[in-house]
């Protein structure tokens, strides 16, 4: 990997362990209140996505997303369904909620038609591109994200990194 590629990484890794920091804190302390996400912002370049509460990135987490032959949609949609323990509907064939269910165990539906954001059962793809376009998250994640916003939410799909990574990025750098 290019020393420079190394560099991108690393700032990015750092940005991610803060935000963690930062919410395992807000735990620790124990906040009584969760802040509900008006936004999701994902990065397809970086693998990652942002829930934002206003103009302030509320949690950053792993995901994964399209592989090149069946690409993540980009552009601005909305969460139209929420499902917890969803079926799989495949071309002549249904995979009933379970461990053998690749949706996991939340489904949020986005407005453009068969695409979501949802768990994974081959949690060795987060951070790849690997999906048929769909954003999957880890378990853990998915069930917090799950929790933190409603339909109608906002998401944003982005082909490029977002200012709100570059904003966290050059944070990291600067401090």
């Amino acid at each position: 990997m290019k020393r420079e590629q190394m560099n991108t990484l690393t700032k990015l890794a750092a940005a991610v362990a803060i935000a963690a920091a930062e919410a395992r804190a807000d735990d620790r302390r124990g906040a009584c209140e969760r802040v509900q996400g008006d936004r999701i912002v994902v990065s397809i370049p970086d693998r990652k996505l942002v829930l934002m509460s206003g103009e302030q990135a509320v949690k950053i987490y792993d995901i994964a997303v399209g592989k090149a032959s069946t690409p993540s949609p980009e552009g601005e949609f909305r969460i139209v369904n929420r499902i917890p323990n969803p079926a799989w509907y495949t071309v002549g064939k249904v995979v009933a909620p379970g461990k053998g269910n690749p949706l996991g165990t939340r489904w949020m539906g986005l407005s453009a038609k068969g695409y979501g954001i949802h768990g994974t059962n081959a949690p060795k793809s987060i951070g790849k591109a690997a999906s048929h376009g769909c954003i999957r998250m880890r378990a853990a994640d998915l069930e917090e994200l799950f929790d933190l916003v409603s339909v109608g939410v906002a998401v944003e799909i982005h082909g490029e990194r977002p200012e709100i990574l570059a904003r966290i990025i050059e944070l990291v750098v600067t401090e």
